[in-house]
This record gives structure tokens, sequence and C-alpha cells, in this order.
């Protein structure tokens, strides 16, 4: 119960709201107190042989020597009748009643209010933390996990805090009221009841323990299931052509019924715990009509004594009794809420070099790769060995190399999207590593074959990072990016609402769009990872020639996997498992670099599954 506790505590951020919450919730247990209080008089007094009427119950409470006193005038005013009596007592709890039910609602609305707020923030905050993550971590984890602890797992946090808030309060408070109504009536029956508080207590502690360890499986095979789910559905182009519609509902099928198997866990453990309170309630009754039958044989209770301290009692068990299903509630949150722990709990890309890192300048002189070796989480050789190689500013340089020999991570390094084992990378002297890293990814421009698309307008996904940019400077990227023509033709232009992932674009489209982010950032590190490798050749000439213009007097480094992206570089670093082979012109290189002769001649075209995928800054 700790991580839910933690995030149970920030609801005294509001502690005005709170303490007005709680004071709703005894007003409205204390209108509950008061009319159990005033069946007394009314049964003893009013209704019995010897009644009296009002007045002379008020001079009978005066004559007691009670410590608050009532006034004569107000005795006065009273009703004589006893049927009168009777309405006037009835109005007042009609009254109470009401005033009840508005301070149950005040409570219930505040808490309610407050817990919203409270899960609104902790998914915040998850979200922020998550994208702040080394993209590492994120890869390896996959993107699933965190969509499900950050969504699925803060909406159980949320029950588990409105059981606590609104509904525990609320209960625990009105059996508070009654309990001690009951022991006004008589505390010998409170003391008998009593016993069974610790037995409650046990009951309720091994069902949530089972009820912990279920919901945190089926919250874990959830994620399994949104993962499928989310596969499937992205990809369903593929598995459509495939034929692999069984295959991945198969896949389905394996993951809901492993969800059914741990939710089925906790169903048994909620089922057990209402019926074993509801037992050892009844054998609590049981145990005081006895005692009660024994007292009134012996004379010292009277039957109307007994009848309303066990009705009390039996008011105080009828708010106690939901309390294990409020208490499997908060059980079943704590288990989302370690999940949610565990994120907050990694490590994010804050950069080092203490509280105030320094700005990195404008990129205008040289960058330089410094014996950079990565190796990848489980992998069993190195991502890149040994990197050293320095690149001029406004350079066109482009990396070449076989599947998986380290291009695209060798652009991540520069980027800081992956932190190298060994070695550093410095940008006009500066290295990367000191800098502040928003500074850094101010200045880098990335564009991947993988373009990334969001829901939204054309002109919302260009300027995507950049808050303040006007639609002028849309336009103007746009163009410079070659791809004002498409959008112009398409309806509502800059305003047309794009397909969620670009499904409602071409892939050259999408580059186009993506060259256009990165041209309003206005870099001076311009990073291109196979950005032209799988678009037709009329869109490929169109993106080249924008990168072509906007790379002037800007750093452009280029994985390249075509002769044409090859042949437009100043400079060709050829890479070959992790290592820099050869550099030079694209002649130079024909003659002595076997490597290259062989990409060359393959002109290969197939992404580095080896790689990390990285998006534009």
């Amino acid at each position: 119960m700790g991580p839910f506790l933690s995030f149970a505590r920030l609801l005294l951020r509001s502690p005005g709201k709170l303490v007005l919450a709680l004071l709703f919730a005894t007003i409205s247990a204390a209108g509950l107190g008061a009319g159990l209080l005033s069946l007394a008089p009314i049964l003893r007094l009013i209704i019995g042989e010897r009644g009296v009427a009002l007045p002379e119950m008020a001079r009978q409470f005066n004559a007691e020597g009670s410590f608050v006193q009532i006034p004569a005038p107000v005795i006065e005013m009273l009703p004589a009748g006893r049927f009168e009596s009777v309405m006037v007592i009835l109005g007042a709890l009609t009254i109470l009643t009401i005033v009840g039910a508005a301070a149950n609602f005040m409570h219930q609305y505040l808490a309610l209010s407050l817990c919203t707020r409270v899960v609104a923030r902790v998914r915040l905050d998850a979200f922020r933390h998550a994208i702040r993550l080394p993209l590492p971590e994120v890869v390896r984890r996959g993107p699933a996990e965190f969509t499900s602890r950050i969504i699925r797992d803060s909406a159980e946090l949320q029950g588990g805090l409105v059981a606590l808030t609104s509904k525990t309060v609320a209960q625990l408070t009105k059996g508070a009221a009654a309990f001690v109504a009951a022991v006004i009536f008589d505390w010998r029956v409170v003391v008998v009841a009593a016993i069974a508080g610790p037995i409650l207590a046990l009951v309720l502690k091994k069902s949530g323990k089972r009820i912990r360890r279920g919901t945190r499986g089926a919250l874990k095979q959830q994620e399994v299931l949104l993962r499928v789910a989310g596969e499937s559905l992205q990809g369903l182009r593929a598995i459509k052509t495939s034929t692999a519609e069984g295959a991945m509902l198969g896949r389905f099928k394996q993951a809901n019924r492993l969800v059914v198997q741990e939710e089925l866990r906790v169903r048994t453990a909620r089922a057990l715990a209402g019926p074993l309170v509801e037992s050892i309630a009844i054998i609590v009754v049981i145990a005081l009509a006895a005692l009660a039958v024994r007292e009134i044989l012996r004379g010292s209770m009277t039957f109307d004594e007994f009848v309303l301290s066990l009705g009390a009692l039996a008011v105080a068990g009828g708010a106690v009794r939901p309390l294990s299903g409020l208490v499997a509630d908060m059980q079943a949150a704590a288990a989302p809420a370690q999940r949610l722990r565990e994120i907050l709990s990694l490590v994010s890309e804050n950069p080092p070099g203490g509280s105030t890192p320094v700005r990195l300048p404008r990129h205008r002189h040289w960058i330089r790769f410094e014996e950079i070796s990565y190796t990848y989480p489980g992998a069993a050789q190195r991502a890149l060995d040994g990197v050293s190689f320095e690149i001029r500013h406004g350079e066109h340089t482009a990396i070449v190399g076989p599947n998986g020999c380290g291009k695209t991570t060798l652009l991540s390094v520069l980027a800081r999207l992956v932190v190298p084992d060994s070695g550093r990378v410095l940008v006009d002297g500066a290295d990367i590593a000191s800098v502040q890293l928003r500074s850094l990814r101010q200045q880098v421009g990335f564009v991947t074959q993988e373009s990334i698309i969001v829901r939204g307008t054309i002109a919302q996904n260009i300027a995507l990072g950049i808050p303040g940019a006007t639609r002028p400077q849309v336009a103007d990227a746009a163009r410079r990016a070659h791809a004002d023509a498409f959008i112009g033709a398409l309806p509502g232009g800059y305003d047309a609402e794009v397909s969620e992932q670009g499904a409602s674009l071409s892939g050259g489209q999408r580059q186009r769009l993506a060259i256009a982010r990165a041209v309003i950032r206005d870099p001076s590190i311009l990073l291109l990872d196979e950005a032209t490798s799988q678009i037709d050749a009329e869109s490929e000439a169109q993106i080249a020639q924008a990168i072509a213009e906007f790379g002037r007097e800007r750093t452009v480094i280029a994985v390249a996997h075509r002769l044409s992206t090859m042949l437009s570089a100043d400079r060709i670093v050829v890479m070959d498992r992790g290592r820099i082979v050869d550099s030079g012109s694209h002649q130079e290189l024909l003659l002595r670099c076997d490597v290259y002769a062989r990409l060359v001649r393959g002109q290969i075209h197939a992404p580095e599954p080896g790689d990390v995928r990285t998006q534009p800054a």
C-alpha cells in the first residue's frame, strides 16, 4: 500500500478542499447520529403509556441539571399535545435529513473533484517523465507498456482514491456516529460487538493480498493485450496482404485468455470478502441476542434499551459493511500505483553538468567524434566501436555501410538520443554531454525514413515543437521543402486534417512535411536517416532538391543507401561492424574501398534492424 498512500498524500496539496470534504462528511454523519438518538424520547416519552408532551420533556431535561439548559420562552413555544409533539420531532428529523443529504452531496462533490485532479496530475507527470526518458529505455520496454501504465493504471488509481476519500470516509463517519449512539443507549452491547473488529481486519488483510497480486498480474497481461491490438491495427495493411488475420487473432485470444485468468483471481478474493464479513456480523448479532436475553431476565436491561442499542449497531454495521469492497478497491489500486511509481522512478534525460548546464552556442565551426563506443543492452557486439572523425561546418557528409553497421546509432549519439559507453562528441569544442540538452536539440533538424505525423492539421504538423510559429513561417518552410504545391491542392490547404500516422498522405508527402518541420526550426545541423530510401523517383528528386537548397551553410549528415545521395555529398564516410573503415570521394572509395564498391554495386535499400529508430527532435 506504500505507493498508493504516496499518491494519496497528493490530496494534501489542496488542504482547504480536503478539510471541507471531511467537514461535510462529519455533518452528514452527525445528522444520522442525532436522528438515531431522537428515537429514544419518541419511544419512551411520547408513545409510551406514561408519555408526556415536549414541554414536559424539556422541563425534565432542565431539572436533571444538564450543562445546556433550554430557555423558558422556547419551552412555552413547544406544542402541548402528544401528537403535535411527535409531528414537531418528525419535522425536525426531516430537516435534519435534508441537511445531511446536502452535506453528503458536498462531501462527494469535493472528494471526487480532488481525486480527479490528483489523478490528472499523476497522469500528466507520468507522461511528461515517459517522453523525457532515454530513447533506448522506451524502445526496450515498448510504447504499449508506457501507454498502458499512463492511461489504464491511472484510471485504476483513481478508483482507489475515490474509494478512500469519498466512499470510505462517508461510511466510516456514519458508522462512527451510529456507534456513538449505541454506546449512549447501552455500552455493554457495544463491547461484545467490538470483538468482531480484529476478526474483520484479519479477513480484509488476507483478501487484500490476493487482490493486489491478481490486479498486478491483470495489468501486466493487459499491456500485452494492448500491444497485440496496437501492432495489429497499425500494421493492418501488411497483415491483410499477408493473410495473417488468423495468426493475429490467435495472439489476441491468447493474451485475452491470460487477462481473464488474472482477473478471475481478483474476482475470487472480492467475492469471498463480502460473505465472510456478513457471516461474522450474523454471529455477532446472535451473541448480542444471547447477552440481551440474559440481562433482560436479570432485570439489568430493559427491552427498549436493547432494541435501541441493537438498532444503532445495525445502522453502524450497515455503514461499515461496504468497507470490505472499498478496502478491496484500495488494495487493487496499490498494484497500479506501484507500476506508476516505477515509471516515475526511471532516470530521465536530465542533462549532466549541474543544475545550470551551459547552453550550446549555435554551431559554426566543426563537429568531432572522439573514440565513440556503444553497445545496445543485450547485444553481443558493439554497435559503435571506437568511432573517430571530424566534420566541418557546412560540409555535406554521407554515412554509408552494410545493414547494422551503426550508421543510425551514430546520428543518435550526435542528437544525444543515445549516450555512448565511452568517448565524446564535441561541437565547436563543447562536449555535448555537458551542455543543456534543449540547446543542442534546438540546433538539430532530424528527418528519418519513418516520418512521424500526428493527428491534426498540416500546419500543426509542420510547426510541431515550435508553439510560437506563425502561418507565414509555416508556409515559408513548406515552400522551401517543396511541399507547398501538394498542400495547396488539399481541401483546406494548411488547415486540412491529416489522418492518424499520416495515412491520408503519400510517402513523399510525409517526407516533405518532415523536411518542412526541420526547416522551420532553422537548425545548424541537419541529420537525414535514409530520408529518401522508400519513395518514388519524382518525390526523391524533389526532396533531394529541397535538402540541397536548405542544406547550404549548414552541416548535413546523411545516412545513405542510394547512389544519388552518395554522389551529392562532399565526403563519404564508410562504416562496417561499428567502425569507420574509410572516407573520401566517390571515385576515391571505388578504387580503394571494397566495402564501398560492394554497396555501390548492390544499391542496398534495406533499413538497419539493429539501430534505434529516431524521430525528429
